[in-house]
């Protein structure tokens, strides 16, 4: 098994804010490099400092980033999707049982990763991983890299 997320992984997730989002290369400004996918496609984003964690923001106010190590992440909204709550996030934590497996079963496109919720959503379907926890509710912008 390549990766297993753990609740180690989770509490980094929470005790390290820009871990959440942040991917090497940081750019000027605090933009991050490629952050997370978003069917498909890769975005980048602005590390902040909120916590929206105890505000009681109902569910639906927050659309989800799924926390996966050693990949971008992966998003279920992104600026003009039906339903975007803005820039408003909810980190949940997942865990493999055989990541290697889950990319082979339900990779639509090739990438060789997961790159759309409807991926991460089959893997867990299939039983390849497992939802954990809301480690994290922030607000952060999400910015497209640019291609090239």
């Amino acid at each position: 098994m390549r990766k297993t997320i753990t609740m180690l992984f989770a509490a980094a997730l929470v005790a390290i804010p820009a871990t959440a989002l942040a991917a090497p290369g940081n750019g000027a400004g605090g933009v991050t490099g490629p952050a997370f996918y978003v069917d498909g496609e890769l975005y980048r984003t602005v590390g902040t400092p909120t916590d929206l964690s105890n505000t009681g923001a109902p569910d639906h106010s927050f659309d989800v980033i799924y926390g996966i190590g050693g990949q971008p992440n992966v998003a279920t909204a992104a600026p003009g999707d039906e339903g975007y709550n803005g820039g408003r996030w909810r980190v949940h934590a997942l865990t493999f049982t055989d990541y290697d497996a889950a990319v082979d079963a339900v990779d639509a496109n090739g990438s060789g990763d997961l790159d759309s919720a409807a991926e991460v959503h089959e893997a867990m379907a299939l039983g390849f991983v497992s939802e954990d926890t809301v480690v994290r509710s922030f607000v952060c912008p999400v910015i497209p890299v640019p291609a090239g």
